[in-house]
């Protein structure tokens, strides 16, 4: 199969019969075999139903329906396993992606070997609360991960490579950062394509400003994981010796000033009349800490079933 079409929804019975008749009016002028597979993430206005009559009326729809709410990663990765097309597109079924991308991005994935293409909507219908957080947001995305091609790491409309969706596991709220993700499990030729960005035509939008948070959490989250999930020890033990040496120094330098004085008899003032001594405490205690949370985080990594598993690309 030639391509798989990824489409989460919630609450868009609308747009489906549209958006679904344009994918496969696409499909079958360029002779894609295709499947498209919606994801219906617990909708309540009659979406499944609409699923099930497209499902019915042409047998390349196949649908999934979550019996609540869990989210648009939860979602994704539930297409991704369903997937069984060459490459993967995902987009979102509010009418605000065009199908009439799918050619071009499907081409690239084949012919110029991409592993990922992430759409890029460069003129876009929205408001200002909600673009300038975006750019901030992306500018954030870029300097952490070191994937400086791309503008927009939450466009939902992107191209994988089969492999990439199948050695990928996006949870929590982490499609804003597939991109991250493949290129954590070493999918590195990742590229961008400007694509069209489309009014919404039904309904309203399902997200808030509290994505703006959650990303940015979601983003150290990834970080974190991706550059010492398997070894934690250098990062807790590293900044737990730091502290403690710091701390120890601190306390030294208290002690051989108070020895200094008494030799020369001069006055002196204990070492708890003296606020470095505080200062001192803490950083050998928070060292100590980050050290012992290290080590407990180092043997939990050690006790994973995946603790030695890692992406391979081929064999012979």
């Amino acid at each position: 199969m030639d391509i798989s079409v990824v489409i989460p929804l919630f609450n868009e019975v609308e747009s489906l019969p549209e958006l679904t008749s344009w994918i496969g009016r696409v499909m079958d002028e360029h002779r894609f075999s295709y499947e498209i597979i919606l994801v219906d993430d617990g909708s309540y206005d009659g979406s499944w139903e609409v699923v099930c009559q497209l499902h019915q009326q042409n047998k390349a729809i196949r649908g999934i329906k979550f019996r609540r709410n869990y989210g648009k990663s939860a979602a994704l990765n539930t297409g991704f396993e369903a997937a069984q097309g060459n490459v993967v597109i995902t987009m979102d079924a509010d009418l605000q992606d065009s199908p009439d991308e799918i050619p071009e991005l499907y081409r690239r994935i084949i012919e110029e070997k991409f592993d990922l293409i992430s759409g890029w909507k460069a003129k876009r219908y929205d408001p200002l609360s909600k673009t300038i957080p975006t750019k901030l947001f992306n500018a954030a995305t870029r300097k952490m991960s070191g994937i400086d091609n791309l503008h927009d790491f939450n466009c939902g409309l992107k191209a994988y490579r089969k492999a990439v969706v199948k050695n990928i596991e996006v949870y929590g709220e982490m499609h804003r950062y597939i991109p991250v993700l493949a290129k954590w499990a070493g999918f590195t030729k990742i590229g961008e394509q400007v694509v069209e960005h489309r009014a919404r035509k039904y309904g309203k939008t399902k997200f808030g400003m509290s994505r703006f948070i959650n990303g940015f959490l979601d983003l150290l989250s990834i970080f974190f994981v991706g550059k010492f999930g398997k070894r934690p020890m250098h990062f807790f033990g590293s900044m737990g010796v730091l502290s403690f040496f710091v701390g120890l120094v601190m306390a030294a330098w208290i002690i051989i000033e108070k020895l200094n004085h008494i030799a020369r008899n001069e006055p002196y003032r204990d070492a708890t009349d003296n606020p470095l001594f505080y200062i001192a405490l803490v950083a050998i205690i928070l060292g100590s800490q980050l050290f012992l949370t290290g080590f407990v985080a180092e043997l939990v990594a050690r006790s994973s079933s995946d603790r030695n598993k890692y992406q391979v690309e081929e064999t012979v």
